[in-house]
C-alpha cells in the first residue's frame, strides 16, 4: 500500500498553503505521490514539482478545470505540459475571467457595507494569483471576520451574498485543453455532479466519447457505499479510478491530505512517474 493524493490546492487558486509549503506537507504526511490541481491555473506547478523532487515525493503536474454544466462539474488534468503555448492561451482566458470575478466580489462586498478594494487584495496576494482566500485575509485583517472559514461562510462561499461564479469552459473544451497539453482528463468528485448513479453513467458515457480517461473514485467526500459504486462503474466503463482529498488547507477544516491505495492502483507511467 502507498499513500497518495492527486487533488491538492494551493494559494495559486483557493487554497491557503503555498505550492512549496504544500510539497513539504506532502512529505511530512508520508505521501509517495502528490498532484497540485489548482482551479484553472498552473501557476504553482513548477515550484510544487521542484520542491517535491527535493523531498523525494513523486509530483504530478495537474490542474482542475471548471466545466460549464447544469450542476458542478470539475475536470482534473494530469501530466500537463505547463509550457504548452496553446494550453497557456486557454489559461490566460481563464485568468482574465478570474480577474473580473475578483473585481465583482469586491464590488459586492462594498455594496454590503464593507470597506475593501481590489488594490488591497492585490497587496495581500503579493504577486500570487488572486483568489478568494486573499480576499478572506483582507476581511480578517480588517476585523470583518475572525477566520478563513467564517469569511467563506458569511461572504465568499457558494451560497454567500458576495459569491460570484467563475468563467467556465464547456466539458468538451476542458478535455480538449487537457489533451492539447499532453495530459489525461479525470472527472473530479462525481458526488458533486450527481448523486444518481444512472445519470452519472450517462454523463460519463458522454465524457468518455470526448476522451475522458478516469474518475476520482476515492475521496473524503464519498461515503463507503459511493466509493464501491464508483469503482464498479469505472471498471465497467473502462475508466481509471483516481484518489484525491480536494485538500485546500484551513478554509476546508476537517479535510486531511492523503489516501491509501494499492501499489498498482494506477498505471503510474501514464502520469509521468515511476514507483
Amino acid at each position: 500500500m502507498i499513500f497518495i493524493d492527486l487533488h491538492l490546492h494551493s494559494t495559486c487558486s483557493d487554497g491557503t498553503i503555498t505550492p512549496r509549503a504544500l510539497a513539504f506537507k506532502a512529505k511530512s504526511q508520508g505521501l509517495s505521490v502528490a498532484s497540485l490541481t489548482d482551479h484553472d491555473t498552473t501557476e504553482g506547478v513548477k515550484a510544487f514539482l521542484k520542491t517535491c523532487a527535493r523531498r523525494e515525493v513523486r509530483g504530478v503536474a495537474g490542474v482542475e478545470l471548471s466545466a460549464d454544466f447544469h450542476s458542478v462539474m470539475h475536470i482534473l488534468g494530469y501530466r500537463i505540459d505547463v509550457d504548452s503555448p496553446l494550453f497557456q492561451k486557454h489559461m490566460k482566458h481563464l485568468r482574465e475571467g478570474r480577474d473580473e470575478r475578483n473585481y465583482k466580489i469586491c464590488q459586492k462586498l462594498q455594496r454590503l457595507g464593507l470597506s475593501i478594494s481590489i488594490e488591497e487584495v492585490q497587496a495581500e496576494a503579493q504577486g500570487e494569483v488572486i483568489a478568494r482566500p486573499h480576499i478572506a485575509r483582507v476581511l480578517i485583517r480588517k476585523g470583518y471576520v475572525q477566520s478563513m472559514g467564517a469569511a467563506f461562510e458569511r461572504y465568499l462561499g457558494r451560497e454567500a451574498p458576495a459569491y460570484v461564479p467563475r468563467y467556465r469552459l464547456s466539458p468538451q473544451q476542458c478535455i480538449e485543453t487537457i489533451h492539447q497539453a499532453g495530459g489525461v482528463a479525470v472527472l473530479a468528485h462525481p458526488v458533486q455532479t450527481t448523486d444518481d448513479y444512472g445519470e452519472l453513467v450517462d454523463i460519463l458515457s458522454s465524457l468518455k466519447e470526448l476522451g475522458l480517461w478516469g474518475m476520482e473514485c476515492l475521496a473524503p467526500s464519498h461515503a463507503p457505499q459511493q466509493v464501491f459504486q464508483y469503482l464498479r462503474i469505472a471498471k465497467e466503463m473502462g475508466l481509471f479510478p483516481t484518489a484525491g482529498s480536494d485538500f485546500h488547507g484551513t478554509n476546508r477544516p476537517g479535510v486531511s491530505m492523503g489516501i491509501r491505495v494499492k501499489f498498482d492502483f494506477l498505471p503510474w507511467a501514464r502520469l509521468g512517474i515511476s514507483l
